[in-house]
């Protein structure tokens, strides 16, 4: 996602975040920083060599409170996580490029950072349940409707 019209503020001195093997699609780029967004409770996860390549972000679970990874402790091993505790989670957002399409995020393939070290890594979870675009506007609805 190009952030040429959005404004990106840091929040401070954020440590960066290193994904040893990169983004899918986005391999050769390894360090980001969180930044503030001007749509709360979303986040820019910016890109440190490419100031121009940042995606928008956004803690899942606020959305979708059913929300499980199920993950084997070897794929997040490299990262240095041990416990769960160790871990926080968020999913990249995708704008829609129509009006009419809805704004969906991708829970099948959740960003894993270990709160430690601050190393990261994208994973990709076989439930059948999540899938690359879930509907933000239908999810956020539904859980309005059962406060």
């Amino acid at each position: 996602m190009n952030t040429e019209t959005t404004t990106v503020k840091p929040t401070g001195d954020k440590p960066v975040l290193h994904f040893p093997q990169g983004l899918y699609g986005f391999e050769d780029y390894k360090d980001f920083t969180l930044c503030e967004s001007e749509y709360g409770p979303f986040m820019w996860l910016q890109s440190v060599k490419e100031k121009a390549l940042a995606f928008l972000v956004v803690d899942p679970f606020l959305f979708f409170s059913d929300y499980e990874l199920d993950v084997d402790d070897e794929s997040i091993r490299d990262i240095g996580v041990k416990n769960a505790s160790d871990v926080s989670v968020i999913a990249i957002v995708t704008l829609a490029k129509q009006k009419e399409s809805p704004i969906t995020v991708n829970l099948q393939g959740p960003l894993i950072i270990n709160k430690h070290n601050k190393h990261a890594k994208q994973i990709v979870l076989q439930d059948p349940r999540w899938l690359t675009k879930h509907d933000l506007s239908q999810a956020s609805a539904q859980r309005g409707a059962s406060c």
